[in-house]
């Protein structure tokens, strides 16, 4: 049966490219280390590390191997780290996923309120909306925040609980040195030849809403670079080198960036919060009710987007 710490032993050799760094690495002795190696490798029956007199290194299938390994020390130290804050501090325990931008702007705000009312350990997970609800359905999560298409939902689905918390309209984000960021509203036929930065999800809710939007002028968007770090996009956008989908509350004022509106209705992101219905503890729903209570005072208001909605109108494709 394999053994975690066989699992640490392997990484470690990798991390240290010698036993004797391992063993160091771990507190052990060299033998321990190489009891282990060996152990792992009679169970496999292959190779896992090659030695020499540089030191040792993962063959191929050691490699295959440790990376499986590494999601499966992480799961057993996240499980691990549950079970003694509860048992050390009598505390609750609340995994939430989170996107950057919107969901590092709210969150943050609510956990604080949320630990002033109860004792509760909160642990956040940054992800992708399509990860976070992947997490919540394997049990992982007890809730997220997520954004969505209100025009094409993908997340409406019997099983989730969600309550919408803001509604914006999509934008495209240029340089501020590019000549449509004097522009009162861009048309989207005017970027037939330009870069996009898109999602690494080409089913992320931006991706689907870009496409759709382009076809129907009649082009479909290049991909310059598909990633889902905010900072990579916005110093991207800076530089001129492409313009991606955004909403206004996403964007990062120390870029030199603007987001500007198009001629075309792109429709609205959504951003909701989201659990499974199912029981939770409690604690999920003090942070439902502090996050739906943060809003209403707040500068992303919904309001707002709504008049922009029934102005919008006339633009919306019949």
């Amino acid at each position: 049966m394999l053994q975690a710490q066989q699992l640490r032993v392997l990484v470690a050799i990798r991390d240290s490219g010698s036993l004797t760094g391992a063993a160091n690495a771990l507190g052990y002795g060299v033998p321990t280390i190489a009891h282990h190696l060996a152990s792992l490798e009679r169970h496999f029956k292959v190779q896992l590390v090659e030695r020499d007199h540089r030191g040792a290194r993962l063959t191929p299938l050691g490699l295959v191997f440790v990376a499986e390994a590494e999601e499966i020390l992480v799961r057993l130290d996240r499980a691990e780290r549950l079970v003694t804050t509860q048992r050390d501090l009598g505390m609750s325990t609340v995994r939430v996923g989170t996107f950057a931008s919107i969901g590092s702007q709210l969150l943050p705000r609510a956990i604080r309120r949320l630990r002033a009312r109860m004792q509760v350990q909160v642990e956040v997970v940054e992800a992708e909306p399509t990860e976070v609800v992947e997490l919540l359905h394997s049990g992982e999560l007890h809730a997220g925040i997520i954004y969505d298409s209100a025009d094409d939902p993908a997340f409406a689905t019997a099983d989730l609980e969600l309550t919408v918390l803001l509604e914006e309209h999509y934008r495209v984000l240029v340089s501020d040195t590019s000549p449509f960021a004097a522009l009162p509203a861009i048309d989207l036929a005017d970027l037939a030849d330009a870069d996009w930065i898109c999602s690494r999800d080409k089913n992320e809710t931006s991706d689907r809403v870009l496409r759709r939007a382009c076809q129907s002028v009649g082009f479909k968007p290049k991909v310059l670079m598909r990633t889902d770090d905010l900072n990579m996009i916005h110093g991207l956008v800076a530089e001129g080198l492409g313009c991606t989908l955004t909403t206004q509350a996403a964007v990062d004022t120390r870029f030199a960036v603007e987001p500007r509106p198009t001629a075309q209705y792109l429709g609205l992101r959504r951003t909701s919060f989201v659990r499974r219905g199912k029981v939770a503890p409690q604690a999920v729903d003090e942070l439902h009710e502090i996050l739906v209570g943060l809003l209403p005072n707040d500068r992303l208001d919904r309001r707002s987007s709504r008049s922009e909605t029934a102005r919008s109108d006339s633009r919306r494709p019949k």
